[in-house]
């Protein structure tokens, strides 16, 4: 299997790089309004935000801020094909201006935006991020009633295009062999991700490394798992880093991506040669992690009524039969982009990865 993942430099509030309904999946992580470290990039699109932040406008601001990503919404609903699924990750922000301090719901906003251009807004997920400060308050500290909880969590805003799920052939052999196990399903599809810590910036110095934003490789691969099948697009319209890119990578997946800022696609390309490693770990984590599964399964007195196709241990389900898991085999740049070749795992999976579980060193 080969899959070719491409990077545009420009503005995402256009995508017309990108033809007409040929995204299956959006995972994308915008800046987020109101967070003074984007008050640059956004007040660089609307001079009017500028006015609005010195004058202590903080609803008008925000307000401006978020219409500046409304375009940005408005192009994926052109690219995304029917059924097609839109993840956001977006935090909250809280800010005093004018004298006041108080809490902006992007999260709540970008809901409004994507139901007023029809998508179907799904179930969300919040997620932990790790805090920067061992101080767990804000304001007046151990004396009320002033102090104020900090905001520890980010959203990830799930949309549907349209009314109708995706419909695929009977039996397609790209969306069962991209089925996730049994008990992969029960922790993934959970509203709470608890298990998921953040991550520090690797960038090194320059205006780059002050607007890129912490976005763990977990999440990106976990939605593009839960979200798209093998032969899938996925598009990252504010690309940054190109976590989302790297994910799809690792997922078996297309990927296309828009970035401002050329700087970034630099870093990517050191990124880049860690990503077959990223991928074996993954892949081998995600097999062990079942066979652990099975073997207190089977402990606990319980039977399995299904073999994989595949691999030497039994799963929960018929649909889970005909998974399989790639590994990288190599990556080649081509034609502005990449290509990925992808090898499938079979039964000798770990001497395929040279993979040692953590658990029991095997």
């Amino acid at each position: 299997m080969k899959t070719d993942h491409h990077v545009y430099i420009g503005d995402s509030r256009s995508l017309t790089a990108i033809e007409e309904n040929t995204v299956d999946l959006v995972v994308t992580s915008p800046p987020y309004p109101m967070i003074e470290m984007w008050d640059e990039l956004f007040c660089s699109f609307d001079p009017a935000i500028e006015s609005h932040l010195d004058a202590g406008r903080g609803r008008k601001a925000f307000e401006a801020m978020h219409a500046t990503l409304d375009s940005v919404w408005e192009s994926i609903e052109r690219v995304l094909v029917d059924g097609g699924i839109a993840c956001v990750n977006i935090g909250d922000a809280t800010r005093s201006l004018d004298g006041s301090f108080r809490r902006y719901q992007n999260h709540s906003r970008i809901v409004s935006a994507f139901d007023a251009l029809g998508f179907e807004p799904l179930p969300s997920i919040l997620w932990r991020k790790p805090t920067n400060s061992a101080a767990k308050f804000m304001g007046s500290g151990m004396v009320p009633p002033n102090a104020y909880v900090t905001l520890e969590h980010e959203h990830i805003l799930v949309f549907r295009n349209g009314q109708n799920q995706r419909s695929f052939e009977p039996n397609a052999e790209r969306r069962y062999g991209a089925a996730y196990f049994w008990e992969e399903r029960n922790r993934w599809f959970s509203d709470l991700w608890t298990e998921i810590t953040g991550r520090s910036q690797q960038l090194t110095g320059g205006q780059s490394r002050e607007r890129s934003a912490a976005y763990p490789f977990v999440i990106p691969y976990r939605l593009i798992n839960m979200y798209s099948v093998y032969g899938d697009t996925v598009l990252d319209p504010f690309w940054g880093t190109g976590t989302t890119t790297l994910a799809a990578m690792a997922a078996g997946r297309h990927s296309v991506g828009k970035e401002l800022d050329e700087g970034f696609k630099t870093a990517f390309d050191q990124r880049l040669e860690t990503i077959p490693a990223i991928t074996d770990e993954t892949v081998g984590r995600r097999l062990s992690a079942h066979e652990s599964f099975v073997a207190q399964r089977r402990a606990d007195g319980k039977q399995f009524e299904y073999d994989a196709e595949n691999y030497p241990f039994p799963v929960m389900t018929k649909q889970e039969q005909p998974v399989t898991l790639y590994r990288i085999e190599a990556i080649e740049s081509r034609d502005g982009g990449y290509r990925v070749s992808h090898t499938p795992l079979g039964v000798d999976w770990r001497t395929e990865l040279e993979f040692e579980s953590p658990e029991t060193g095997k």
